[in-house]
């Protein structure tokens, strides 16, 4: 089984004057390919903290983190950059467009950092915003969309990189309760269709529609289920 990622002995500690935080505290965990997994405990129970990690935003104390075959954990701040760029999707709560860019430039911004944006690429980017449902939305500016539309740019951006995962935190923070059905059926259909899905969730409603809940508390792995296949 191939992995799009994989944490072993995960350990996050911070010093706060003489005090030693432990924010994450011996962590593993195995996400094949096309998994679905959503991530879920109370407030200090280290899931921020393991999303940074999963994200390459930080490093670990120690521990390693693989993403494909490489382990990236303790990558300098620059390669660690290129990683974000070239092999993560981010789906953030406050959707995190650039205002004066179109929807197209928008879903384009992963391409234009690392180098890419050519014509195909350009032209696969109006394809995901299609796929979305924003195909009719591409000169519009994130100011001229409702949140849910806002929210399919942001899914259509983290798709332009074909990253090995998007990682979607609280995607669903800001909607209301029919748009939340909407953006969950998308993530739904993106998950069925091979792409691995890692949610940062507190609601258990949006963490039901993942196929595996891991449940963290005090740094530690709590629970690890896997609910339907």
């Amino acid at each position: 089984m191939t992995m799009a990622a994989r944490i072993v002995e995960l350990h996050k500690h911070y010093h706060l004057g003489d005090e030693v935080v432990y924010a994450l505290d011996g962590v593993s965990l195995d996400v094949p390919e096309g998994d679905y997994v959503a991530i879920m405990g109370p407030s200090g129970s280290g899931k921020s903290t393991l999303l940074n990690l999963l994200g390459c935003l930080d490093r670990p104390t120690s521990g390693s983190f693989f993403l494909g075959d490489e382990d990236v954990a303790q990558l300098d701040d620059d390669e660690l950059s290129e990683i974000r760029a070239s092999r993560i999707g981010f789906v953030f709560q406050s959707y995190n467009l650039i205002p004066q860019l179109t929807v197209q430039e928008n879903i384009e911004v992963p391409l234009y950092y690392m180098g890419k944006l050519t014509p195909d690429s350009r032209r696969r980017c109006s394809e995901l915003a299609q796929m979305v449902g924003l195909g009719d939305r591409l000169q519009h500016r994130p100011m001229q969309l409702s949140g849910g539309q806002q929210q399919r740019a942001g899914i259509a951006r983290s798709l332009a990189n074909d990253p090995y995962f998007v990682l979607a935190d609280e995607p669903t923070g800001n909607l209301d309760s029919v748009t939340t059905g909407e953006i969950l059926g998308l993530l739904d259909k993106l998950n069925e269709a091979g792409k691995t899905i890692i949610i940062v969730t507190h609601e258990e409603d949006v963490a039901a529609r993942a196929r595996r809940i891991v449940r963290l508390r005090d740094g530690k792995l709590q629970s690890d289920l896997r609910h339907r296949e």
